[in-house]
């Protein structure tokens, strides 16, 4: 069986209005490799006439974006031309590889209207050999997102990337993610196998688990060892999970804002590539 190396409590850093929990990075964890940072916003509930998700056109380099909607809506544009509105249960998963600029805002109808909000963004390394590829984006509604349910229906969820037993997930990916969102009723149980040499990626958006033996609540991440296979999940309460594992990359990592490389040299190129207009232009 798999051991847990550390319990780790998501720091609550709220962006203007919004309710935002940061699991990783923290004061006790950088990253679990390739799973670089995580954001959960909400859950909350916006009023009528309200201003939405607050992030603007901004640029990143070097890695990926995988953004669960859970609750709400985002409405993505990016300077590649591509543009959607992703709403409750859907997914999108953007390649920034060589550069681009994107905005992630909520669209007019939820401004206008309110609603309930809860949303996951998880950011993926990509190897070196990938840094400068193209940049890509896709999202899917609910409905692309293909499901599973095992024990007896106790547990369902989407399989987002990569393969879930026997499952294959919506993305295909540049790199071997398997990533999931799973939903469990309480005194629920799901036993998994997972490759020895990946990292496992476990965080609790709600309710309570017992992973291998050791309890772990809502809002913490769980780091495991990689000591085994087995991992058993039982749910102590209706509870939902963010789970993935992939083999790390294990090369050097150099974050700055949005960018995430492999040396400072490849950051500075970064920013300059930014400021003259590289990674393409901001058209409203």
């Amino acid at each position: 069986m798999r051991s847990i190396k550390q319990i780790h409590k998501a720091e609550y850093r709220p962006i203007a209005d919004l309710t935002t929990y940061s699991p990783m990075p923290t004061g006790s964890i950088q990253m679990i490799d390739p799973f670089l940072f995580l954001n959960h916003h909400g859950p909350q509930k916006y009023p009528p006439n309200n201003n939405g998700l607050p992030f603007g056109p901004h640029p990143h380099r070097g890695m990926e974006t995988v953004t669960f909607i859970l609750d709400g809506d985002i409405a993505h544009k990016d300077s590649g031309g591509h543009k959607s509105v992703i709403e409750s249960g859907g997914v999108q998963w953007m390649t920034a590889g060589s550069g681009l600029l994107h905005a992630e805002v909520s669209s007019e109808k939820f401004k206008k209207e309110g609603g309930d909000l809860e949303i996951l963004q998880l950011w993926v390394n990509l190897p070196a050999k990938y840094k400068i590829t193209e940049p890509k984006y896709l999202g899917f509604q609910k409905d692309q997102i293909p499901t599973i349910s095992l024990d007896e229906g106790k547990v369902t969820g989407q399989v987002v990337s990569g393969t879930l037993e026997g499952t294959a997930g919506a993305f295909n990916t540049f790199t071997d993610v398997n990533l999931a969102t799973l939903n469990f009723e309480e005194n629920a149980q799901l036993t998994l196998n997972i490759p020895e040499d990946h990292n496992i990626f476990f965080y609790v958006i709600k309710g309570e688990f017992e992973a291998n033996g050791e309890q772990v609540k809502a809002l913490h991440l769980a780091e495991f060892n990689n000591d085994g296979e087995k991992l058993k999940i039982e749910s102590k309460a209706e509870s939902v999970l963010l789970f993935g594992h992939a083999k790390p990359f294990d090369e050097p990592v150099v974050a700055r804002g949005p960018f995430v490389m492999n040396t400072m040299d490849e950051i500075d190129e970064a920013y300059a590539d930014f400021q003259t207009g590289k990674m393409g232009a901001w058209k409203e």
